[in-house]
């Protein structure tokens, strides 16, 4: 019981967004290791197991990149030189939608959605896959700079 006690206030505290992008990565690689192994999964379910405070920014950008997943990868493959976004781990995979993501519908300033991509990239990836990373995001930063002027 102290256990259960001591583990819920970890919780309890409020999250950086850094750690809540932290959590969407764990979610987004459980529900691409679901789809890709064949097993049924309820996506609200692993985002309680992964984040079991409820909180709107990890439901809005597990739903948003779910919902836009096929675009998302698209736009990756567009600027992943010879890759494709199936080539790359399921991590990275998931670091790079869920960038690539919010830079596209989030009000979160584009350098803040690069650095924190990036900084996920360093603890979880090889150096190659961080600076392909650095490099599709910065690409894509910039087709949005010059589309909206």
């Amino acid at each position: 019981m102290f256990y259960d006690k001591m583990f819920m206030g970890d919780f309890m505290k409020q999250l950086t967004r850094s750690e809540l992008r932290t959590n969407i990565m764990t979610i987004l690689y459980q529900i691409n290791i679901c789809k890709l192994y064949k097993i049924d999964y309820n996506v609200d379910d692993i985002i309680r197991t992964v984040n079991p405070i409820d909180n709107e920014f990890v439901k809005n950008m597990v739903y948003g990149v779910i919902t836009k997943i096929d675009e998302l990868d698209e736009l990756a493959n567009k600027y992943l030189n010879k890759w494709t976004i199936d080539r790359l781990g399921n991590t990275d995979q998931s670091i790079l939608r869920m960038a690539i993501y919010e830079l596209l519908y989030t009000d979160t300033p584009d350098i803040v959605v690069i650095n924190e991509a990036v900084d996920l990239a360093k603890q979880y990836s090889d150096d190659s896959v961080k600076n392909m990373i650095n490099g599709v995001l910065d690409k894509i930063y910039h087709d949005k700079v010059d589309k909206n002027g």
